[in-house]
């Protein structure tokens, strides 16, 4: 049976040790945009569509979760004026999908905030939609 050297064991650490390590990347919260799918959509109850984009690839990001949701006439100086908005099951991954009431014509704004698995930020964002005639 062989005993191990001491010496030799620190210095196979030490070069382990020594050895470049690669770097996680750094996200950026920045790196991630929600879109509309469609920028008008018919006044009253509808549905609208948005995807959540890494920008960086183009790709669709899955699995968001979404915590904050407001939908009001802000972009018409009538943010008072709030609608209902709830989501709903989505037909695919990275498409994210709303219940809205767009009770009058004219600009509304979606506001809404997500966590994305494995960023420590929060995404805000602010979409606006036309509802028209």
């Amino acid at each position: 049976m062989s005993r191990s050297n001491p010496g030799r064991v620190a210095a196979a650490l030490l070069a382990i040790a020594l050895l470049p390590t690669p770097t996680a990347a750094v996200a950026d919260i920045r790196d991630y945009e929600f879109k509309l799918v469609r920028e008008q959509i018919k006044k009253g109850l509808s549905v609208v569509d948005v995807r959540l984009i890494h920008k960086p690839d183009d790709r669709a990001v899955p699995d968001a979760v979404i915590f904050a949701l407001r939908l009001d006439m802000a972009p018409d100086d009538m943010e008072q004026m709030t609608g209902a908005i709830e989501p709903v099951k989505s037909p695919e991954p990275g498409l994210y999908r709303f219940k809205v009431d767009l009770t009058d014509e004219g600009r509304w704004r979606i506001s809404l905030a997500a966590k994305i698995q494995g960023e420590a930020e929060t995404l805000q964002s602010r979409l606006v939609l036309k509802a028209t005639p």
